[in-house]
């Protein structure tokens, strides 16, 4: 593994490089949402700050979050810790990322439902990139032992080992990639809707959404794919914590497996309130 790279004097974290690598990719996937929406034409550059702003606070959320898990280490070395290079917590980063999109889609007059569907395919495609970054660091996000043949080791990880570990990044990677494409033809679907109860083309239709003049049929779909993200990323990261070391908390649960609980809680209970009140909740 490569946790830096070394430019001459200056040392690159690998994973930063992945970060930076997956806010890219995240920020042209988000783009072409907005596009077939129809949302924020009026500023070209309004992807670029969907995706900026709601990663930094993400990466920050996702780092207190982590320090917050274990407080004695925290109390013992407060500054050490809070800026470490490592240690990050998915399930901050989402609450952190999720909060800072809510204030941009305040700020920008979008109803808050279309925005979070619009950024659900971007999120999933853009995390499983990032824990490629984990990969390529050795951080201690691999699994357990394995005897399977594409078991790896990490013996120049920041967290080595030389045994034969599950790689359970690249298994994120590949459901993330999954997870984004099931969300991006559900968007695909839902925006057909609209055009067909609504009369209108799908990106006009959007468009009225944003301006807060929904048709009656763009109004009854709004927040799904984002009720299906939280329920398919939660499922899936609650799955991968079968095969990973991370100490077990909750109910013999992770901590990312109770976080992963409430995800799928809220993406059925987001579900279930669209369904049932489809006018409110685009409006939200």
């Amino acid at each position: 593994m490569i946790p830096f790279l070394h430019l001459g004097p200056v040392l690159v974290p690998t994973f930063g490089l992945m970060v930076a690598a997956a806010m890219l990719v995240s920020y042209y996937v988000l783009r072409a949402d907005f596009k077939r929406r129809g949302l924020v034409p009026e500023n070209p550059n309004a992807a670029e700050t969907f995706v900026a702003i709601p990663s930094l606070a993400g990466i920050a959320g996702a780092k207190l979050y982590h320090v917050l898990e274990s407080p004695r280490e925290l109390f013992a070395d407060p500054l050490g810790q809070l800026f470490s290079r490592f240690g990050l917590a998915w399930f901050g980063g989402l609450i952190a990322g999720f909060g800072a999109f809510v204030w941009m889609a305040r700020r920008f007059k979008i109803p808050i439902l279309e925005i979070l569907d619009a950024g659900s395919p971007a999120a999933a495609l853009g995390y499983g990139i990032g824990r490629i970054g984990c990969l390529l660091s050795g951080d201690g996000d691999y699994g357990i032992p394995t005897s399977l043949p594409w078991g790896m080791s990490f013996p120049n990880g920041l967290v080595p080992t030389t045994e034969r570990v599950h790689p359970t990044p690249i298994y994120e990677l590949i459901v993330a990639c999954a997870i984004a494409w099931i969300l991006w033809r559900l968007g695909a679907r839902e925006l057909r809707a609209r055009q067909a109860g609504g009369g209108a083309g799908a990106a006009g239709g959007a468009a009225a959404a944003g301006a807060g003049a929904v048709s009656g049929g763009a109004a009854a779909r709004a927040g799904r794919v984002f009720a299906a993200y939280l329920v398919l990323t939660g499922v899936a990261r609650f799955l991968v914590e079968f095969i990973r070391i991370n100490p077990r908390s909750f109910f013999g649960m992770t901590n990312a497996q109770a976080a992963s609980v409430a995800s799928v809680i809220a993406g059925v209970a987001l579900w279930w309130y669209v369904a049932r009140n489809p006018a409110r909740g685009v409006a939200l």
